[in-house]
């Protein structure tokens, strides 16, 4: 038995999926189960990787934990520290006390103590911990989600015409798809080889959010007006907001970090390595997901939410 927390998120609906469909026994952690929405052949239980006695009855007769749990847009207890650290220590020790036999830690590329976004440094933490826990471990640490981004781009691109730009937008970002990144914990799954690594994941290209919105605009077929929102705009909102939105604080520090930070990343060698993973380009998922949103807004039908 697998058991997956941050099941239902970009990441880990597709993990779910994915590895329902190669045949494995996978149960799933949710606060609100009722949504979950998977097949009938996945489980879904009730809990909060906050809650030591939810995460011990979920942990009965699993082998395998995958965490893809993150607090990036929580408030308060829900934030960063309270689940991408506490929580994960939570669940680092009912499966040490279950005896399971391998933990997967879905991190983010650039965790370190010193990074400028909380929920990296949490990360890092949660790495950090899991290491000395005595279970056998596999650590990933992917790029930005295009599926995150492309939504939150093209989402109001296709619908209105308009969309938002962070900054000046032109400093190259390395975006990898979800799926792709789904692959490669179902790869760690099987693979014995991959326990006691930390993989740093990415996707094919660096793409600026300019050329994010170049792209949607090409396929869509439509021009994007844009408004971009100067750097000193977000750093002062980010200040004046913290103390009583501190998730907007975060999701506006993000968008400085990533107009002003380095955060290309060269695929090369993880392309060569795992080349059964078949690399998703950014068009793919403009193709599959966000061009099909813009037929959707035509229609008197309200558009589904997209998964976060």
């Amino acid at each position: 038995m697998i058991l997956v927390t941050g099941g239902t998120g970009t990441l880990g609906r597709r993990l779910v999926v994915r590895l329902a469909a190669s045949g494995e026994l996978v149960r799933v952690l949710s606060r609100t189960p009722g949504t979950a929405q998977f097949d009938s052949n996945i489980e879904v239980v009730a809990g909060d990787v906050r809650e030591r006695s939810s995460v011990a009855r979920a942990m009965e007769g699993v082998t395998t934990v995958i965490s893809a749990v993150h607090g990036f847009l929580g408030t308060g207890a829900a934030g960063p520290r309270g689940i991408d650290f506490e929580g994960n220590a939570i669940l680092v020790d009912a499966a040490h006390r279950a005896g399971v036999e391998h933990f997967i830690l879905v991190s983010v590329q650039g965790a370190a103590t010193d990074s400028p976004l909380e929920l990296a440094r949490m990360k890092f933490a949660a790495e950090q911990n899991l290491r000395a826990s005595g279970l056998a471990w596999t650590i990933i640490r992917p790029t930005a989600f295009m599926e995150t981004w492309g939504h939150i781009i093209g989402d109001p691109a296709v619908r209105s015409g308009k969309t938002v730009i962070f900054g000046g937008g032109s400093n190259p970002i390395n975006f990898v798809s979800a799926a792709d990144v789904a692959h490669l914990i179902e790869l760690a799954v099987h693979d014995p080889a991959l326990r006691g690594e930390a993989i740093d994941f990415g996707g094919p290209h660096d793409l600026t959010l300019n050329q994010l919105a170049d792209t949607i605009e090409s396929l869509y077929g439509q021009p994007i007006a844009r408004r971009h929102i100067p750097l000193t705009v977000m750093r002062a909102a980010s200040v004046a907001v913290r103390p009583f939105k501190p998730a907007l604080c975060r999701q506006i520090r993000a968008g400085v970090v990533m107009d002003t930070v380095a955060m290309a990343f060269d695929a090369a060698l993880v392309r060569e390595r795992f080349s059964s993973i078949p690399f998703t380009t950014f068009e793919d998922v403009v193709r599959a997901e966000i061009v099909p949103r813009g037929a959707a807004s035509t229609s008197p039908e309200p558009l589904p939410a997209h998964p976060r």
